[in-house]
């Protein structure tokens, strides 16, 4: 009889250790009706028991932040990669190699499970493909024409990586922070100690005096928290030894439906901004205009597509493929938190808030990826508009403006800013 006992007992252990392990998610269940799920708690609880067994990717769960190689780069440096698990849901698998986020799960309406942030299965597409796929960006952010600006009287002279000469477009800049900049970089990863339902790493660098042309020696700390509602916060810390320049954001596209699902341009967005800054043939900013009757116009939700026919009789946006690579000018008080987006997809439910510190966002529609490109997805690839950048920051080409919102960096000063993505889920 104890030998039975015994037997039974492994038996079980057996087979909560293969649910916990299971790689893929379970399939969806038949969506209850809204009075039967008030009114039967055991519902609700298993919901929440599937979502949370749901551990992909080799990740077992737990209390902290886990860790596994994720491969090496082309130089032979082993990067890692680390996933953040929520309470709620929300799951998060960002890598030290540029700090960028590789998956993102969220959950449904029926709290099922999917990546909705585009990306690769490897370090070594991430180097070969590019797009910025995911990553953290500095030291500036977008572009700066010329690759030339001035601080106290001086002229830096920055690499240009961004130089496309069409009948439609003079691009000659340096983007988000030239060839080699901070999202080529491995980040030193510190997971933070477990405090409660919260789980958090800090990505730090130090870029020397002279990286990619920019002056002063740059030491930066950004901390990742994943909360139990299902928010991810960045916060991001600089200081300088000189003057500098410095703007900082993250690089994320984003398909609430999921990554490889196809376009987003089913999808609902609003942008808390009256205005958007219209741009030279080499997409540097020139003055801020209102988005009123234009294809710009995201002050109520509404899909991303649905303006398409605006955009395309647009002759000054034939330089951005007449779609969105554009910066929006936010509501709000520079370094003050506030809403600046709102995204939805119709038929999963999950709903995308971001709220920022920062005065601007630029928003870009991935017109420029095809078919040809893979997803994480077995067997499945991109496509045009597969999903959506939402970068928020100070505006492109700051050092070169005295009428923007400045950029600029001094020794004693520290550079903060914040920003929240919020997910959910709606009707």
């Amino acid at each position: 009889m104890k030998r039975l006992l015994i037997a039974l007992a492994c038996a079980a252990c057996a087979g909560l250790v293969s649910a916990q392990d299971a790689p893929k998610a379970p399939a969806a269940p038949a969506a209850p009706a809204a009075a039967e799920v008030k009114a039967d708690a055991s519902v609700r609880q298993k919901m929440r028991e599937r979502r949370m067994r749901y551990r992909p990717d080799g990740f077992r769960g737990g209390r902290s932040v886990e860790a596994r190689p994720w491969g090496k780069l082309a130089d032979g440096t082993e990067v890692k990669i680390y996933r953040l698990q929520g309470a709620g849901g929300l799951i998060l698998d960002v890598s030290d190699y540029g700090g960028r986020v590789v998956r993102c799960y969220a959950p449904d309406k029926y709290g099922n499970l999917a990546d909705v942030t585009l990306g690769w299965n490897t370090p070594a597409e991430y180097e070969k493909l590019g797009f910025s796929m995911g990553t953290l960006i500095g030291r500036y952010g977008n572009r700066i024409a010329d690759g030339k600006f001035t601080l106290d009287g001086k002229e830096y002279q920055l690499p240009i990586n961004e130089d496309k000469k069409t009948e439609a477009t003079q691009r000659h800049c340096n983007l988000h922070g030239g060839p080699e900049g901070w999202d080529k970089k491995v980040w030193k990863a510190m997971p933070m100690p477990s405090r409660g339902p919260v789980q958090g790493i800090a990505f730090s660098y130090v870029s020397a005096d002279g990286e990619m042309g920019f002056p002063g020696k740059v030491t930066c700390r950004v901390t990742y928290k994943v909360l139990p509602n299902n928010t991810w916060t960045v916060e991001y810390y600089a200081t300088t030894d000189k003057p500098t320049v410095l703007n900082l954001t993250h690089h994320s596209y984003w398909n609430l439906a999921g990554e490889s699902s196809g376009n987003v341009l089913g999808q609902e967005l609003q942008i808390f901004a009256d205005q958007y800054m219209q741009t030279t043939p080499g997409l540097i900013p020139t003055k801020s205009v209102p988005v009123k009757d234009t294809g710009f116009d995201f002050t109520s939700p509404r899909p991303i597509g649905a303006k398409a026919d605006l955009m395309k009789a647009d002759k000054s946006l034939a330089c951005t493929d007449n779609w969105y690579d554009h910066n929006f000018v936010l509501r709000g008080e520079n370094g003050k938190l506030k809403q600046a987006v709102f995204m939805r997809d119709p038929v999963s439910g999950r709903t995308m808030e971001i709220w920022t510190t920062e005065p601007c966002m630029q928003m870009y529609g991935a017109q420029n990826m095809t078919g040809e490109i893979p997803a994480k997805a077995a067997g499945k690839r991109l496509c045009q508009f597969a999903g959506v950048a939402l970068e928020t920051q100070h505006a492109p080409d700051s050092p070169n403006r005295p009428d923007f919102p400045s950029t600029v960096l001094r020794p004693g000063e520290s550079f903060r800013s914040r920003t929240e993505y919020r997910f959910g889920v709606g009707k």
